[in-house]
């Protein structure tokens, strides 16, 4: 089963960024990412988000 999301925050780190997951189980990860993969992550949710969006699927 998968978890819930809580919350996320991204921070900027040096040669990158910080990015924080909360569940609503109270578990936390966090991933170091680049600026390209962010992009990429960034893409895919803006695609998933109008494909939902578009009212012929």
């Amino acid at each position: 089963m998968a978890n819930i999301l809580k919350s996320f925050a991204i921070e900027p780190r040096e040669g990158g960024y910080r990015l924080r997951i909360e569940t609503e189980g109270g578990v936390d990860f966090e991933f170091l990412a680049s600026f390209d993969q962010l992009d990429l992550l960034a893409e895919d949710i803006d695609r998933q988000l109008d494909a939902d969006q578009d009212p012929s699927n």
